[in-house]
């Protein structure tokens, strides 16, 4: 009788826990709960962080862990890259176009093709951080399918006005040249591959066709199980992945290729047509774009692995006991202190305290100065709030105040006083930046370090500004966005002594926003700025760039936030000209568990 240890190449172990991961099909006795466990692969569709343009029709080229996206309608040139968390701005395309086609990797890709004004045969290409022209196509088409890399692209298919054509063209990095014909005529396709080894699949009119290349002859393999065009795919010739796309509905579906067939698989969460995609093969792929109904700038990873991937997002958590803007929270998700702010309806500037304890927030001492937009530092049990503004009388606070978790103390005033300003810290190490001193700058650069008794100032801001977002401690702070007058993208980092401008903006110019983390682990959430006007995106700062992450339900600005990268807290805060908010949202990060089953016998 042949053994679990002959057919797998291990033993059956016994363990009083749980492995927190194990290799495919392992097994294992738990002691402890007297069963039989093992591991299992599944394949899941998974969200990941939105686009930072909303578009459809545009392409992609790289892996799920090194995307990119570029073109796209309405008349996009944006290029984005994504690097498994979220998505960073980067050199837009030369000319902005739609329904193009694409190949290559992350910093080595093609564009070519499209519709600008007029059917395009314009190719470029990108070298990771720009876009530069390369050779035409020798057939103008859009809606085209691509393969291949930067040096040896593929492009078959397409409609070249006014009709779909079956010709591919060939790139050697420099100029295209004629390959073999497509057997079936069509555009609206998808593709994969490599020049020599290149797979074509799916198109109009809601076609399940295949076909592979060799490097010079398309040969028609089996169909896909799903009709459909203005689909994606990724992968290889032998080991493709194709999902959404119009059928004539948009569609979820989702088929693996093995070289051979095509095999359903996980619905994506999000149907849709006129999507991009990426990807190495068919366990590991990457959506993005299209339209849903309407243009989105949803993203998806496909995996099929032993784990179970939970996507970050932000959830309800519990209502403020009343609405208010203006406010400042410290602290931890799960143990928080939010602190003044204005409560329209309820006299304005406040002196209400709040802490909250991962489900309800409860009233606390209240501070002994009514202050808002202030800044604060420190935890639920030890912060410290400084500076701010009193509206009636009018009055710019230098007035400091220090928590002990039982009552609020007086402690040394600001040199300057201001509102509007940003701070990061502890209670007895803290540092204010920025801010506004109306009727005098409206957008300081001072900076001001705190030793738990006195303020003294230090080197200041290299950009002055008002309503920024700040995290980190008083030795490595950072600071980011704002107000200067206009509203900035721009991010400073401190280091004790000195500021210094970071090369990594941004990707949304943005003030009245909320901050958590670290100098190398930020979060940035809500606020307003003049594109998006009041907004719930959400932006992750890891030292060296910044990338779109999951959005928050309510958009709003000047609201409280606080916490870390992976576990943070956002409430109040105004969610349009006339109506503040008492909504509590809490983010937690990606992760990732081993699928474990108990075995049984039914």
């Amino acid at each position: 009788m042949t053994t679990y240890k002959e057919i797998f190449g291990k033993y059956v172990l016994n363990l009083a826990s749980d492995p927190t991961s194990d290799a495919e099909g392992q097994v294992w006795y738990n002691t402890t709960s007297g069963t039989f466990k093992s591991v299992l692969a599944s394949a899941a569709w998974s969200s990941g962080s939105p686009l930072i343009t909303a578009r459809n029709s545009l392409s992609g080229a790289g892996t799920q862990t090194a995307g990119l996206a570029f073109g796209g309608a309405p008349g996009s040139a944006s290029t984005e890259k994504y690097n498994g968390s979220g998505w960073a701005a980067s050199g837009n395309m030369a000319t902005a176009r739609q329904s193009l086609g694409g190949a290559g990797t992350q910093t080595s890709a093609l564009g070519f093709g499209g519709y600008t004004t007029a059917v395009s045969n314009a190719t470029e290409e990108y070298d990771g951080s720009a876009w530069t022209a390369g050779g035409n196509l020798g057939t103008a088409r859009q809606y085209v399918g691509g393969a291949g890399t930067q040096t040896a692209g593929l492009a078959f298919g397409g409609r070249s006005a006014p009709a779909a054509t079956n010709a591919t063209e060939e790139y050697d990095g420099a100029a295209w040249a004629a390959g073999g014909n497509l057997n079936t005529t069509r555009s609206y396709l998808a593709g994969c591959g490599l020049q020599t080894s290149g797979l074509a699949f799916g198109g109009g009119p809601f076609r399940t066709t295949t076909e592979a290349y060799d490097g010079s002859t398309w040969t028609s393999v089996n169909s896909m199980n799903t009709g459909r065009q203005s689909l994606a795919g990724d992968g290889t010739q032998t080991s493709a992945l194709a999902f959404g796309g119009a059928a004539p509905a948009n569609s979820a579906a989702t088929e693996k290729y093995d070289g051979t067939s095509w095999t359903s698989t996980a619905n994506m969460a999000t149907a849709r047509a006129y999507l991009a995609g990426c990807g190495s093969n068919n366990t590991a792929g990457l959506a993005f774009g299209g339209s849903a109904p309407s243009t989105t700038t949803a993203t998806e990873e496909f995996n099929q692995s032993s784990s179970i991937i939970t996507a970050a997002a932000w959830a309800s958590g519990g209502n403020l006991g009343a609405a208010k803007r203006q406010a400042k929270t410290v602290g931890t998700q799960n143990a928080a202190l939010i602190t003044g702010g204005d409560q329209p309806g309820a006299g304005g500037d406040s002196v209400v305290t709040q802490s909250y304890n991962g489900s309800s927030w409860t009233n606390t001492p209240n501070l002994g100065t009514s202050r808002s937009k202030h800044a604060a530092a420190g935890t639920q049990t030890s912060a410290v709030v400084f500076g701010g503004r009193l509206n009636v009388p009018y009055t710019k606070l230098t007035a400091t105040e220090k928590y002990s978790g039982v009552s609020w103390t007086a402690s040394g005033n600001m040199g300057t006083g201001r509102y509007d300003l940003a701070g990061a810290g502890s209670q007895t190490a803290a540092l204010a930046f920025g801010g506004n001193s109306y009727p005098g700058p409206n957008a300081m650069a001072n900076t001001e370090s705190y030793n738990g008794t006195t303020w003294s100032p230090v080197n200041s801001l290299n950009t002055g500004r008002s309503q920024a977002s700040g995290a980190g401690t008083q030795t490595a702070a950072l600071a980011f966005g704002g107000r200067a007058p206009g509203y900035s993208k721009a991010t400073e980092s401190w280091n004790g002594t000195s500021w210094t401008t970071s090369p990594a903006t941004l990707n949304n110019t943005v003030g009245g926003f909320a901050g958590s983390g670290t100098q190398t682990a930020a979060l940035g959430f809500g606020g307003y700025g003049p594109v998006q006007g009041f907004t719930g995106k959400t932006e992750y700062f890891d030292g060296t760039s910044w990338v779109s992450y999951p959005t928050m339900a309510t958009a709003r600005e000047t609201l409280a936030g606080s916490g870390t990268a992976s576990d943070s807290i956002a409430a109040g805060g105004w969610i349009s000209t006339s109506v503040t908010s008492n909504l509590t949202e809490e983010f937690t990060g990606e992760t990732t568990a081993t699928n474990t089953k108990t075995i049984t016998t039914s």
